[in-house]
């Protein structure tokens, strides 16, 4: 009978996991959801939070149907903002760069002499 035991216990184990991870990902479906108004994120909540297992099944056939849209929204959001991100970054050290190449060749041609050169490069780095 030990292993039915077992059984059951890793049974209850990963139903409570489930429940756990089904109740976060309403939560935080809740929170992402652009069409409702504060009110209507509130009493969600309170739903889920005075009658969990009613309201988590209530949630799921009333708006379980756009979860999926709504987490894929998201995660585009966060990949554009990335993107963005690497892309300013990416652009302001290749214009530095750009910039000493620039003065290198200033220094090399006799326009700039070697103090100047140290004290603009100083200044580029710096910023």
């Amino acid at each position: 009978m030990p292993l039915f035991d077992l059984f059951w216990t890793m049974l209850w184990f990963f139903v409570f996991v489930a429940w756990i991870w089904i109740l976060i990902s309403i939560v935080f479906d809740v929170f992402r959801s652009s069409d409702l108004s504060g009110w209507g994120k509130g009493l969600w909540i309170l739903f889920i939070v005075i009658l969990p297992w009613l309201g988590a099944l209530i949630y799921l056939i009333a708006r379980g149907g756009k979860m999926h849209e709504r987490a894929q929204l998201m995660a585009a959001r966060n990949e554009q903002a990335t993107q963005e991100y690497i892309k300013s970054v990416a652009s302001s050290s290749t214009s530095t760069a750009d910039e000493l190449g620039k003065l290198a060749e200033l220094r090399r041609s006799g326009v700039i002499s070697d103090q100047e050169f140290e004290t603009q490069k100083t200044k580029l780095l710096a910023s």
